[in-house]
């Protein structure tokens, strides 16, 4: 594999500084296009190309211009002497520092392909996770839709036609019909002002979001909300099984391995907890000790840990837990959708009711008006 690993010394010197002189990529790669863009370069080095030629190989098969430019100036830096992380690297975040960190480990090993294979098995099962997800999320998302859209209708549409039957005094109607009516009133008269209310407090949350100490408390109720949390720490558990046996698997060191595998979970609270356990385990500390101390994980991921490294097989024993946490996780993705469906039913079911209250003993005052002429 000697003619895959570049060496860093050897740069030519019209090249310095290439990398902080190239222009910075805005794309950014998507969990599929990692997975094959990983699998291509593991085939082809595997089958003993260098890594010149297959990246040279890999730019010309992508079918997103930006995504070609980005492997095709890669090539270009790695053939003028750079190394494939420092290339990488130069990218920004076009790639994932979890990759990034990997292909370093593969360069100072010598075993690239062996790396981007299992770059390709963490971007598989990453990508089918979130499949997975999304997939799950498809009709609770149409309910909600189809929610919103009720409302629109009734009080644009149903509650304009039916005006007629509650009279000209709306006193007499009872609440839900009078509450009707206004709601009519306003959206016509209002409509702008609701999407601007709407839009505005779309873009609080997004800000909100963006504000340490708000994102710090969210991050945290997510793992302990009742019901909840639990289902979402199988899901971490899940991401940072495998993405710690990918990490130290490769030989990259137990610490740089736990900050990687905890940013990787993007959740403010676990990164912070994990600083203690980054300490710790920098003094001696076993890491399951360490980890059982943050009380996020479940007892049993922490006994597995403590298991792999009495044995001396923590790489192996990780990566046969990431496989089980996985199933776990489809597991919690499926629940979690479970608890949104009966909600959104609910909520849609709530809405057609209140409009019947509304409008039916109008319509049965109208009716009975009739019979009596």
């Amino acid at each position: 594999m000697s003619n895959i690993s570049i060496a860093d010394g050897k740069k030519r010197s019209g090249s310095k500084n290439n990398t902080s002189e190239e222009k910075k990529s805005t794309y950014k790669f998507k969990t599929k296009e990692l997975t094959f863009n990983c699998r291509q370069l593991s085939a082809m080095l595997s089958s003993g190309l260098t890594l010149v030629k297959a990246l040279d190989i890999l730019s010309k098969e992508q079918e997103n211009d930006k995504a070609k430019a980005i492997w095709q100036e890669i090539y270009e830096n790695v053939q003028k002497g750079e190394s494939f992380s420092a290339s990488l690297e130069a990218q920004e975040d076009a790639f994932p520092q979890f990759m990034k960190s990997m292909v370093n480990a593969g360069e100072s090993s010598g075993q690239m392909d062996v790396i981007m294979k299992r770059l390709e098995a963490h971007y598989d099962k990453e990508n089918k996770m979130n499949n997975t997800i999304r997939g799950a999320l498809i009709y609770p998302i149409i309910l909600l839709v189809l929610c919103v859209a009720v409302c629109i209708l009734i009080f644009t549409v149903i509650i304009p036609v039916l005006k007629p039957l509650f009279g000209d005094d709306p006193k007499n109607l009872n609440i839900i019909a009078q509450f009707l009516l206004k709601g009519n009133e306003v959206f016509i008269k209002y409509w702008y002002l609701i999407i601007a209310i709407v839009g505005a407090l779309v873009f609080a949350v997004i800000y909100a979001l963006k504000v340490p100490s708000i994102r710090y408390k969210i991050d945290m109720y997510k793992i302990t909300a009742p019901k909840v949390g639990p289902l979402m720490v199988k899901i971490y558990t899940a991401r940072f099984a495998r993405t710690l046996s990918s990490l130290y698997s490769s030989g990259i060191p137990m610490v740089e391995c736990l900050q990687r595998s905890s940013d990787v979970l993007n959740n403010m609270y676990i990164s912070d907890k994990f600083k203690q356990v980054i300490d710790e385990v920098k003094q001696g500390e076993p890491l399951s000790a360490a980890i059982t101390r943050t009380e996020i994980f479940e007892s049993m991921f922490c006994s597995i840990i403590f298991v792999g490294e009495e044995a001396g097989a923590l790489d192996d024993i990780l990566e046969k837990s990431a496989d089980y946490y996985d199933e776990e996780a489809d597991s919690a993705v499926q629940r979690l959708v479970s608890l949104l469906e009966p909600v959104a039913i609910i909520f849609l079911g709530v809405v057609v009711g209140l409009l019947l209250a509304g409008v039916y003993p109008a319509i049965y005052e109208s009716l009975g008006g009739l019979e009596n002429m």
